[in-house]
C-alpha cells in the first residue's frame, strides 16, 4: 500500500500557489484547444493539479514544470477526447490534426516548451517529437512547410491567453485556493491563507484615521503659531533699527527725504559804476540811521577790525606795573 503524499509546509504551500498562479493561464487554454471544449478543459485543469498538489513537497522546484505538463498531458480527457471537438475559425487548422500532433503543437506554441522537455512531457525521444511537430506544421498550397501561418496560429493562441475573461480568471485562482487549501494540514494555521486574511480584514475594524488626522492638523498649528509670532516680532525689529541706521534723524521730528530746492531771489540793488564802491550806498545809509548809533563809533569799529591794539582810557586810574630787579639796582647806582 502506497504511503500518502506528506502534507505541504506553509512555505512550500506558497511556492506551489505561485507556481501554479503562474502555470495556470497556459495549462488552461493548452488543455481547452486540445480537446476542443473549454469545459472539459477546466476539467482536465482541475484533474493536473490535484494530482501534482500532493507530491509536490517531495520534489525539487526545478522538477516542478515537468511534473506539472506530464500530469496534464496524460490526463485521459486530453487524449482521448470523448466529443469531436470544435474550434474558431483562426484556430480551424488543430481540429485537422491528429489528438497526438495537435498536444506537440500546443506544448510548442502554447506551453511554450523546448524540444527535448516537451519530448520528456510526452513521454518520446527527441526524434519522434520532431516528427510530431513536423506533421502538425501548417502547408502551403505546394505541400511545403507554412511558416507565415505557423506565425499566425502561435500569435492566435498567445491572445487568447493573454485575453482570458476575468470570469474564468476568478475561476482558476478559486481552483488553486482550493487545491493549496487540500494539500496543507487540516489544523495547519496557514490553511487558506488568502481566505484567513480576507476574514481577518473583514473582521477588524476600518482605523478611525479622519479624528488622527484632525489632531494632527491641530498640533502643527500649535507648534507653527508661537514661531509665526517670534518671525513677527524680528521683522518688525529689524525694520525698525534698519530705518534709524539709515536716517539718524528718524523718530526725532527732524528727518527730511525730500530733495533740497534751490531758487535764485531777484536782485534790486542798483549796479554800481566803473570805479565807484559797491558798498557805498549800503555803508552811508547805516551810518544815516540814527537808531544803528554807530556813526559815532564807526572809526573804533574800522581799527578794531584792522586788529589794532585795545586803546587805554587815559581818565582811569591805571594800575602799576612793578619793575624788573635789574632797573632797581641801575637806580641804586646812580645815586651814589
Amino acid at each position: 500500500m502506497m504511503a500518502a503524499p506528506a502534507p505541504l509546509s506553509p512555505a512550500a504551500a506558497n511556492a506551489l500557489s505561485a507556481f501554479l498562479r503562474g502555470v495556470e493561464r497556459r495549462a488552461l487554454v493548452v488543455a481547452e484547444l486540445q480537446a476542443g471544449d473549454a469545459v472539459v478543459g477546466e476539467r482536465a485543469v482541475a484533474v493536473a493539479m490535484r494530482a501534482f498538489a500532493g507530491p509536490a513537497a517531495q520534489l525539487l522546484m526545478v522538477e516542478w514544470p515537468a511534473r506539472f505538463w506530464g500530469l496534464l498531458c496524460s490526463t485521459p480527457l486530453l487524449l482521448k477526447p470523448a466529443s469531436p471537438g470544435q474550434w474558431e475559425p483562426a484556430l480551424a487548422h488543430l481540429g485537422s490534426l491528429a489528438a497526438g500532433e495537435r498536444l506537440a503543437l500546443l506544448l510548442r506554441i502554447g506551453a511554450g516548451l523546448d524540444e527535448a522537455p516537451a519530448a520528456a512531457v510526452l513521454g518520446v525521444d527527441a526524434g519522434a517529437y520532431r516528427q510530431a511537430l513536423a506533421g502538425a506544421c501548417p502547408l502551403d498550397a505546394g505541400g511545403r512547410p507554412d511558416a507565415a501561418s505557423w506565425r499566425a496560429l502561435a500569435e492566435h493562441v498567445q491572445t487568447r491567453i493573454r485575453d482570458l475573461s476575468p470570469p474564468r480568471l476568478q475561476q482558476l485562482e478559486q481552483l488553486r485556493e482550493s487545491v493549496i487549501t487540500g494539500a496543507l494540514p487540516a489544523a495547519s494555521p496557514a490553511a487558506a491563507p488568502s481566505q484567513r486574511v480576507e476574514e481577518e480584514r473583514r473582521r477588524k475594524p476600518a482605523p478611525r484615521r479622519k479624528p488622527a488626522q484632525a489632531w494632527t492638523l491641530r498640533t502643527w498649528l500649535l507648534l507653527c503659531l508661537p514661531l509665526l509670532l517670534l518671525a513677527v516680532v524680528a521683522l518688525w525689529w529689524w525694520r525698525s533699527h534698519t530705518t534709524v541706521a539709515a536716517d539718524p534723524n528718524a523718530g526725532n521730528g527732524l528727518s527730511d527725504n525730500g530733495p533740497v530746492q534751490v531758487e535764485a531771489l531777484p536782485d534790486d540793488s542798483t549796479p554800481a559804476g566803473p570805479g565807484e564802491d559797491p558798498h557805498a550806498a549800503s555803508d552811508a545809509a547805516m551810518l544815516a540811521d540814527a537808531e544803528l548809533d554807530i556813526a559815532r563809533d564807526a572809526d573804533l569799529y574800522a581799527w578794531y577790525a584792522a586788529g589794532g591794539p585795545i586803546p587805554v582810557d587815559e581818565s582811569q586810574p591805571q594800575p602799576s606795573r612793578p619793575e624788573p630787579a635789574g632797573a632797581a639796582l641801575e637806580t641804586s647806582d646812580a645815586d651814589e
